[in-house]
């Protein structure tokens, strides 16, 4: 079957199906992705089709409500980033199981121009997935929101500090990794995210000291502290 952007739900899942296969949903489960709603087809696979479908805001829609994994794939990456309101994030948000979906949900929001409601929102959020999606979205915004000033990301690691306690594993790693994006994303912003990732190895707090000594080694890597040397050239 071939797809285009006039195929329907039932078309894109019935294509799905046929591609799926129970070695794939056994490796998705080792990386930690929940594959109880899994068909099992690689992210290098389901690309091209998002490609070849192109956006459709109420086809995401419907794609996101078939539950299986691959279609819920297939709807953020073909959702209509001007169309997403708040309440639409907030339903995504509602079903996350995965840091997976979290992840590739996290660029959508910032395409759609929301991570400055959702950031604070979702990291006050006790819900895993949900407080995952803030910090994912931080670590997003500071590779592709180009135009966004510094000081929005100073404010954002104030939250860094704020969680970086919660010892879940997919919030902190997310916090991780919000962190030291931040600290890449400038020169001018590697010397907070240093300083706070400083700060947080010399907590007493394990997690906290995991996030921070972890970030350190990455913000004091030779080649990281080149790159931004260069820039400011």
């Amino acid at each position: 079957m071939s797809l285009s952007p006039a195929s329907t739900t039932d078309e894109i899942v019935a294509h799905l199906r046929t591609l799926g296969s129970e070695e794939d949903r056994a490796g998705i489960a080792r990386f930690g992705i929940a594959n109880d709603r899994a068909l099992g087809i690689s992210n290098a696979v389901l690309r091209p089709i998002a490609k070849a479908l192109k956006q459709d805001h109420l086809r995401a829609r419907a794609l996101w409500a078939t539950g299986i994994r691959e279609a819920r794939i297939l709807a953020i990456s073909t959702d209509e980033p001007a169309r997403l309101t708040r309440a639409g994030a907030d339903a995504l948000a509602a079903d996350f199981d995965s840091w997976e979906i979290v992840d590739h949900a996290a660029y959508l929001f910032c395409e759609a121009r929301l991570a400055h409601e959702l950031i604070p929102a979702y990291a006050a959020d006790q819900r895993e997935f949900v407080r995952r999606a803030a910090f994912s979205t931080i670590a997003t915004a500071a590779v592709h929101l180009k135009k966004e000033p510094d000081e929005t990301f100073v404010g954002w690691l104030d939250l860094v500090e704020a969680h970086a306690g919660d010892d879940r594993n997919f919030v902190k790693k997310a916090v991780n990794w919000a962190l030291r994006q931040v600290g890449k994303r400038s020169p001018a912003l590697h010397a907070p995210a240093l300083r706070m990732a400083e700060a947080l190895a010399a907590s007493p707090d394990r997690t906290a000291r995991w996030i921070g000594k972890d970030a350190m080694r990455e913000l004091t890597d030779p080649k990281q502290v080149e790159r931004l040397e260069a820039r400011k050239a």
